[in-house]
């Protein structure tokens, strides 16, 4: 049953049809050879009939001879022919008889009957037959006279058979017919609600922003519908993204005026508060971070990663200059991402950020397409970490050096970022000494579970 309700909706009208098609063709079969069986029976009775007559019609008594005497032909050579199949009797029960040549030595059985009787019997050397009789009666004869004309089955079976094979190929071919007439039909009716699907999978790659409303009228007004909901949902989410943009601003002037307090303060109290304040800095901007990309991945569009990365690489190439260490990117051209823009370039600007804190006197980054998805990769010369040290690295807020500035929220965010798009993050050792950084993106559209 679970199957049947996972079915398509095209398969479920095809699966609907085979039924009905199965149902209605065989009963159709069964009603036209049992209506041909009853015609051609009727037909071959009538002409059993006919024949009877004329035996009758041929039957005299001989006075001169005392016996019977047939003298009219029935005008049909097999009744002539030996076991022909065709063969007339007539019998008073005793020893009065007469029969057609071609029964020769052979006797058909006979039974009194007043009106006349159809019935079949097995004829000589095994033939079916086909037996019309009645009793009749002459003036010259005391007793009654039974009188036979049978006929062999074979040729009214074998046409029935002919008939029922035609009937069945016919319908066989119909079904085929008409099942790929309706295959048709499902294809063309429901070509419509394929446009929709089409639209939505182009909504969902970021490729379209609206489903396209011209369709039939009833779907019409499911496709405005639909892109009303989708309207809606960009506006709350453009929404909360300026509503955090806004707390983001309101928080860093408090915050930076802090910073400037705390430099009037004697130590060690004013370390104390410089790491406090660092502290909130760094976990504002993770928690808006995450604000600001939660709740969209679904229709996050394909960017153009060297595009969006532009100013981000810029920025932190004059950064990396001021400290003396070398960045090199090595991005495909034409590479493109499964990720809303802000938070590609928040992404890459943390990794970068992280390996530049680190590095020695080189950064390395680069990226590609490969298992259905994008990734990036960023190394440095830094001192690296161990296995604990790369766990604690994702963790929020985790310090692996006092003595550097910044904090380690930086992958932190990387991961939420990674998983709020079904990504994946790995640590690792990288070819320069110091740590190499992963990330992969999906290319298609990420559904959070639930």
């Amino acid at each position: 049953m679970s199957r049947v309700r996972r079915l398509s909706l095209a398969s479920r009208l095809l699966l609907a049809s085979l039924l009905t098609l199965a149902i209605a063709l065989p009963l159709a079969g069964v009603g036209l050879t049992q209506h041909f069986r009853t015609t051609t029976t009727a037909a071959f009775d009538e002409r059993l009939a006919a024949l009877l007559n004329v035996v009758i019609a041929g039957l005299d008594w001989d006075p001169t001879q005392q016996r019977l005497v047939h003298e009219r032909s029935l005008g049909d050579p097999r009744f002539e022919q030996v076991f022909s199949g065709w063969y007339w009797q007539i019998s008073d029960g005793a020893e009065q008889l007469l029969t057609s040549r071609s029964l020769w030595d052979q006797r058909l059985p006979t039974r009194q009957h007043r009106e006349v009787v159809l019935r079949d019997l097995t004829g000589p050397r095994g033939t079916p037959l086909r037996v019309i009789e009645r009793d009749i009666r002459l003036a010259a004869v005391d007793d009654p006279l039974h009188v036979s004309v049978a006929v062999s089955r074979e040729t009214l079976d074998a046409e029935l058979a002919r008939f029922g094979g035609r009937v069945t190929l016919f319908l066989v071919g119909l079904g085929l017919l008409l099942l790929a007439t309706l295959a048709l039909q499902v294809r063309w009716g429901l070509a419509p609600l394929r446009r929709i699907q089409a639209d939505l999978q182009r909504v969902e790659n970021g490729d379209a922003e609206r489903l396209d409303t011209r369709l039939s009228p009833e779907l019409a007004r499911l496709a405005r519908a639909m892109n009303g909901v989708l309207d809606r949902d960009r506006r709350l989410m453009a929404h909360a993204r300026h509503a955090a943009g806004n707390l983001a601003h309101a928080l860093k002037t408090p915050v930076s005026v802090l910073t400037t307090l705390a430099d009037g303060v004697e130590e060690p109290r004013r370390s104390r508060l410089r790491d406090e304040l660092m502290r909130i800095d760094a976990a504002v901007r993770h928690h808006l971070a995450r604000a600001s990309a939660a709740g969209d991945t679904g229709l996050a569009p394909r960017v153009d990663a060297g595009e969006v990365l532009m100013p981000i690489l810029a920025g932190l190439g004059r950064l990396a200059e001021r400290r003396g260490i070398a960045l090199h990117h090595d991005l495909p051209s034409g590479m493109r991402v499964r990720m809303e823009a802000q938070d590609l370039q928040e992404l890459v600007g943390n990794l970068l950020d992280n390996a530049l804190r680190w590095a020695e006197s080189r950064v390395e980054m680069d990226g590609g397409s490969d298992d259905g998805g994008s990734w990036m990769a960023v190394e440095d010369d830094g001192p690296g970490m161990d296995e604990a040290q790369r766990q604690a690295a994702l963790g929020r807020g985790a310090r692996l050096d006092e003595q550097h500035p910044g904090n380690g929220l930086g992958l932190a965010i990387v991961a939420d970022l990674v998983k709020l798009n079904g990504g994946r993050l790995a640590l690792d050792r990288s070819r320069l000494g110091g740590m190499a950084v992963r990330v992969w993106l999906p290319d298609r559209p990420f559904q959070p579970a639930g």
